[in-house]
C-alpha cells in the first residue's frame, strides 16, 4: 500500500523515465513498482502533479510534468536526457541563446533548464516551440549555446 504522496513521486518519476503514451500504461507501469491505482486515481494524480501530453521526437503524444516544485532541482542527467530528446536547434545572439523544440515541448525544456540551473544561465522564457535562455555576462549566449548544445548532443552550429 502507498499513500498519495509516494504514488504521485512513482508517477512523476515514471514520466521523467519513460515515454508513457496512456493512463493504462501508466498503471501497468505502477503495478511493476507494487503501486495499485485506479483509472480514476491515475486520472486525478496526473491532473494534481500538473502532467501534460506533448508530442514525442518520435510524434507520438507522451506524458510530460510542466511544474515543479520549486526547490526540486534536476540533475546534468535528467537535464542531459531532456535537451537530447526535445531541442532540435540552439543559436545565439549576444547573452541570449534560442532553442527550438518540436510544437507543444518547449515549457518542458524549460522547465528542466530552470531546476538544474547550469552556470551561466540567468532564466528561461518559454513559447509553444522555443526558449529563450539569457545568459549571465561572465559566462556570455556563445559559451552557454555551446554547452547546452553539447548537452543536447548537437553538433557546434550558429
Amino acid at each position: 500500500m502507498s499513500t498519495k504522496a509516494q504514488r504521485q513521486q512513482a508517477l512523476i518519476r515514471i514520466i521523467e523515465n519513460a515515454e508513457v503514451s496512456s493512463q493504462t500504461q501508466l498503471q501497468k507501469l505502477l503495478a511493476k513498482e507494487g503501486i495499485k491505482a485506479t483509472q480514476v486515481t491515475v486520472s486525478r494524480d496526473l491532473e494534481e502533479v500538473g502532467a501534460i501530453k506533448v508530442r514525442s521526437s518520435t510524434g507520438d503524444t507522451v506524458y510530460a510534468i510542466a511544474s515543479f516544485e520549486p526547490a526540486r532541482r534536476a540533475t546534468n542527467d535528467q537535464l542531459r536526457r531532456v535537451m537530447s530528446e526535445w531541442v532540435a536547434e540552439v543559436s545565439h545572439s549576444g547573452q541570449m541563446v534560442v532553442l527550438r523544440t518540436p510544437p507543444g515541448c518547449a515549457h518542458v525544456v524549460a522547465s528542466a533548464l530552470d531546476r538544474a540551473a547550469p552556470n551561466g544561465l540567468l532564466g528561461t522564457v518559454a513559447g509553444d516551440d522555443t526558449i529563450i535562455c539569457v545568459a549571465t555576462e561572465g559566462i556570455g549566449g556563445k559559451k552557454l549555446a555551446s554547452e547546452l548544445r553539447s548537452l543536447a548532443g548537437l553538433k557546434a552550429g550558429k
